[in-house]
């Protein structure tokens, strides 16, 4: 839609972004000495909805940022859904829709226990990483979708790595999927940030100071607001110039997202992280 072009064409040439999720991009991207090449994007309406002689279309935007640092290119991608009215042939009440908060889902602490042929796990770093390009922007037929899918996605590439599922059925306990149930924390940020915390087998994390310490196939659990709550968590898929992480996630799709998040328009000034590195080396 040619008012939709009209609209991002204008944002990004505006020079009043200081506090938002742009104006936060690009101060980023100066502070790690990159620069934005070219910008590319394409807009898919997928829902219409009319009521009260009003209408209102869902989109996603597909922004590809190509960004050169300290002489090395990398592509950046993110799909992120919007929603906007046309009053008067005008784009009006224009917003990025938010995904449900996993706020009533019931924090779980890893189990105790041993099981020999799980104590150890051989972690395949390129297969995780493999898995996590694949479908960075796409959904698995094999498993579920939901709504916030991130922890879900995440889980999926540990699973491609190698890592092994335990406690079936009890969801309050290990890291497993079924057919038609899972584990608390295969799916639910918060879970997954605290089972990574304490595992003993199977699945394990071991936390570590630094984003800088983290390597492709770890990951990173965001407490957007810091109030203890971790919202999000994303997966390592490469190192820019700098050495730092490269992130990929999903429901807001992003590929070679810069790891701490401060385009995003869930981040506060107040934001936590946790850094894991996975499996036993």
């Amino acid at each position: 839609m040619e008012k939709l072009k009209t609209y991002w064409t204008d944002f990004f040439r505006s020079d009043r972004l200081s506090d938002n999720w742009w104006g936060r991009k690009k101060k980023l991207y100066e502070e790690r000495n990159a620069e934005i090449v070219s910008i590319k994007g394409d807009g898919h309406i997928h829902r219409t909805l009319r009521y009260d002689h009003k209408t209102i279309y869902n989109y996603f935007l597909h922004l590809a940022f190509l960004i050169k640092q300290e002489g090395q290119f990398y592509r950046e991608e993110a799909v992120t859904p919007y929603q906007f009215r046309l009053k008067n042939g005008e784009i009006t009440a224009h917003r990025q829709i938010s995904v449900l908060p996993e706020s009533k889902i019931p924090t779980i602490q890893p189990e105790e226990g041993r099981e020999d042929s799980l104590l150890r796990f051989s972690y395949d770093r390129h297969a995780a990483v493999q898995y996590a390009e694949r479908w960075w922007n796409n959904y698995n037929p094999e498993f579920r979708k939901f709504e916030v899918d991130c922890t879900n996605y995440v889980s999926q590439c540990l699973y491609a790595g190698g890592a092994p599922m335990w406690g079936q059925p009890n969801r309050e306990q290990g890291w497993w999927y079924g057919d038609s149930n899972w584990s608390f924390s295969w799916a639910v940020a918060h879970s997954l940030r605290w089972y990574l915390s304490g595992s003993e087998k199977g699945l394990k994390g071991k936390e570590v100071e630094s984003a800088s310490d983290l390597t492709p196939g770890d990951i990173i659990c965001y407490d957007f607001q810091g109030d203890g709550r971790y919202d999000h968590n994303t997966i390592v898929v490469a190192k820019d110039a700098q050495g730092m992480p490269l992130v990929n996630a999903h429901t807001d799709n992003s590929r070679n997202r810069y790891w701490s998040y401060e385009d995003s328009t869930a981040w506060t000034a107040n934001i936590q992280y946790k850094f894991f590195r996975i499996g036993d080396d």
